[in-house]
């Protein structure tokens, strides 16, 4: 039993660390809310640690991202641990100059969906459904399109997101934007998930 259980704290250690890799380079909400790379494009002159912490907080409930782990990337893509966390959710202080890129706080499903998009996997393989927290608002460049890299920003404001295949057929959800309420991102996609504006 010991054993079973080692090999499962080491299956899971080894599935968080490569989601913190890959959403680290492709933040998952911003490829479209999708593709977040930071492609070397500083946060800005001077962002200190300290401010990159502030930033990533910003983005969950005070109660969560208090003892979240919070992660960035260096300038060679390396991951960085910034403060270490206990309760399962990571925080990331994102990049305000890249489109997609904003600061979030998710959990370990959230992580797997994240991973699973920036492989572009067939389909997500989260068990659960993730949340996602994004309180200090966001760019993405698409409601439908989860990977359209072209298309104009657009300025989202505080929001959370719950990472599932939610469809609009059964649950009478609409597709499209809205600027209050909850709306199904990426509709007709199996990256389809609820997106619901404000705060929780």
């Amino acid at each position: 039993m010991r054993s079973q259980s080692s090999k499962g704290k080491f299956s899971a250690s080894a599935i968080t660390a490569m989601a913190l890799f890959l959403i680290i380079g492709i933040r998952f909400v911003g490829r479209a809310e999708s593709k977040a790379l930071h492609n070397g494009i500083p946060a800005k002159a001077g962002d200190t640690t300290q401010e990159k912490i502030a930033r990533a907080l910003s983005a969950g409930p005070d109660d969560i991202s208090e003892s979240a782990r919070i992660v960035d990337k260096d300038a060679q893509g390396k991951t960085v641990i910034l403060r270490e966390g206990s309760n399962g959710f990571t925080c990331m202080p994102g990049n305000p100059n890249v489109v997609g890129d904003p600061p979030m706080c998710a959990d370990a499903a959230s992580m797997q969906w994240a991973a699973d998009f920036s492989a572009h996997r067939p389909k997500p393989t989260n068990s659960v459904p993730g949340v996602t927290y994004m309180l200090a608002g966001a760019t993405q460049r698409s409601d439908s399109d989860p990977y359209d890299t072209t298309s104009p920003p657009l300025s989202v404001g505080p929001h959370w997101m719950i990472m599932w295949p939610f469809d609009p057929n059964t649950t009478g959800l609409p597709t499209t934007h809205k600027a209050t309420g909850a709306y199904i991102m990426w509709a007709g996609s199996a990256y389809a998930h609820l997106h619901i504006m404000g705060r929780p």
